[in-house]
């Protein structure tokens, strides 16, 4: 696990993405923060959304309280991005 800690917030919001919803690397590697997800990608229904928060919680050995998580965090991959390091951050 502890390579997982080595991934910026960014590159592990990118690996789950990749493993989580099954997106294609060079799909997940042209994200910008201004890329769309909720509602953009099929891929990432309600469902999809819960398998990510873990995964995010794993690699990056955070916790995401549920008050934390609304539609606004899933509208951009930047929200998400700059969601990660704060948790990072602490």
């Amino acid at each position: 696990m502890s390579e997982n800690l080595d991934l910026t917030p960014e590159a592990a919001v990118r690996a789950v993405m990749q493993d989580i919803l099954g997106l294609d690397a060079d799909q997940v590697s042209a994200f910008t923060a201004e890329t769309e997800l909720f509602g953009a990608l099929p891929e990432l229904d309600s469902m999809a959304v819960a398998g990510l928060l873990t995964e995010l919680e794993d690699r990056l050995d955070i916790m995401i309280e549920d008050d934390e998580v609304d539609g606004e965090l899933f509208e951009t991959f930047g929200n998400l991005v700059a969601f990660a390091e704060m948790k990072v951050a602490g």
